[in-house]
């Protein structure tokens, strides 16, 4: 449909909680998805939330291969998740650079839950029901944080563990805006 301006961190509208989605399947549903698609994917997006673009709708897509962004990261199956709900399962957390397209060219050590499932419907209304681990669920946890108005910065327990791709990886290729 349409790529659309990703807000950036700054910006109010990215800490406010978002509404759930009430009516499955609706065109503007079905709109709204196919602009988040296109704007992740032409960010190189790992995932994207509707709060990024402006929309509080409880709403967030993630997946597919690696991106120049995360070039080493494990595949992630392509979802659109609607209302989702997250639970921690045993296994602890562990810290892993981060990076967001509402705060570009940097990155954080974030730490987050290893195993999670997560709940919710696609944009049909169908329920989705998954226990994931590592990058998946990382992805999952950032993309939901969205929903809640929080970005990863504020996750951050050591600010010496962020600034900007640059800095933090020199020479390294990764793509981070």
């Amino acid at each position: 449909m349409a790529i659309k301006p990703i807000l950036r961190i700054g910006d109010p509208r990215l800490l406010l909680t978002s509404e759930p989605v009430r009516e499955f399947g609706s065109p503007s549903l079905l709109a709204l998805i196919a602009d988040m698609e296109d704007t992740m994917r032409a960010a190189n997006g790992a995932g994207l939330a509707a709060p990024q673009i402006a929309v509080a709708l409880r709403v967030v897509i993630f997946g597919g291969g690696p991106t120049p962004r995360y070039p080493d990261a494990e595949a992630v199956p392509y979802t659109v998740l609607v209302n989702p709900k997250l639970r921690a399962l045993r296994g602890g957390r562990e810290s892993e650079w981060e990076g967001c397209l509402s705060v570009p060219g940097m990155r954080g050590l974030v730490p987050r839950y290893r195993r999670l499932r997560y709940r919710g419907f696609d944009q049909w209304g169908r329920p989705i029901d998954r226990s994931v681990a590592d990058f998946h669920a990382r992805v999952v946890q950032h993309e939901v944080d969205h929903l809640d108005g929080v970005l990863y910065p504020t996750r951050i327990k050591d600010l010496r563990k962020f600034g900007f791709v640059e800095e933090l990886f020199p020479g390294q290729q990764l793509q981070d805006d």
